[in-house]
């Protein structure tokens, strides 16, 4: 004989089994799609400056070691590598802008859309 909780049992594990398939189903999203928050932004811009810092100054500090020339290297790598850091994040602040304008055309367009002009 079957015990009325061995059907309820089955009926559940057949109901999961359902939701994970539906699950499944789903296609993940993209990385690119997550959105970030204010402070994620502002922490990857100074990251990238200070990196570009760091960078020029670890070639321009290894320049002067190897020719003998302490000072020159080191301070001309540091400006360049402050100027690729601020490019960088030039770049990303119009990735991030232009991610945003897309967002907000799109937005845009679903209402006029079911305004129906």
């Amino acid at each position: 004989m079957s015990d009325p909780d061995d059907r309820s049992h089955d009926a559940r594990l057949d109901a999961l089994e359902e939701r994970l398939a539906k699950a499944r189903g789903a296609p993940a999203k993209p990385h690119t799609e997550e959105h970030y928050s204010q402070a994620n932004l502002a922490w990857r811009m100074v990251i990238e400056l200070v990196a570009g810092l760091m960078i020029g100054a670890g070639i321009g500090y290894g320049i002067d070691t190897l020719a003998g020339t302490m000072p020159i290297f080191l301070v001309l790598f540091l400006f360049l590598g402050l100027a690729a850091g601020v490019k960088t994040m030039l770049r990303s602040a119009k990735e991030v802008q232009l991610k945003r304008e897309a967002e907000v055309a799109r937005g845009k367009e679903g209402q006029d859309g079911r305004n129906g002009t």
